[in-house]
C-alpha cells in the first residue's frame, strides 16, 4: 500500500547529448579542432571497450569458462574473419564520413584533392 502523503515519482530528465551554443575553437585551423574531437571520442570509446573486455575476461576466468591461454591462442574461423573484416570496414567508413563529405565538397568546388583515399590510408 502506498503512502498517500508521498510525492509521485518524477520522470527522469535526460540531458541533451549536444551542447548548445558555439563550440570553442582551440586551434587556428578548424580542421585540427575536428580531428582533436574525433581523437578524444575514439579514446573514450576505446577506454570503455577495454574496461568491458577486461570485465568479461575476468568473469569468464573466475567462472572457469575460459582460461587466458585459450583466449590468447584462439583464431577466428574463415567466416568469422570475413564478418570481422566487414564490420571493421563499416566502422572505418562511419569514422571517416565527415572527411569524405569534406573531400566531396572540395572536389565539387574544383579544388584539387589529395591522391590518397582516407580509407586506403587507414587500411583494412
Amino acid at each position: 500500500m502506498s503512502d498517500p502523503m508521498s510525492k509521485p515519482a518524477l520522470p527522469k530528465s535526460r540531458l541533451a547529448r549536444v551542447a548548445k551554443g558555439k563550440r570553442p575553437q582551440y586551434f587556428s585551423d578548424p580542421a585540427t579542432d575536428k580531428l582533436l574531437s574525433m581523437t578524444l571520442t575514439l579514446m573514450e570509446e576505446l577506454s570503455v571497450t577495454r574496461e568491458r573486455l577486461d570485465s568479461l575476461e575476468r568473469l569468464l576466468a573466475s567462472k572457469q569458462v575460459l582460461a587466458q591461454a585459450e583466449l590468447e591462442s584462439w583464431a577466428p574461423s574463415a567466416e568469422a574473419a570475413l564478418e570481422r573484416a566487414a564490420a571493421r570496414t563499416a566502422y572505418v567508413e562511419r569514422m571517416m564520413r565527415a572527411m569524405h563529405a569534406e573531400l566531396e565538397e572540395i572536389t565539387r568546388r574544383g579544388t584539387p584533392a589529395s591522391d590518397i583515399d582516407p580509407l586506403d590510408a587507414v587500411g583494412s
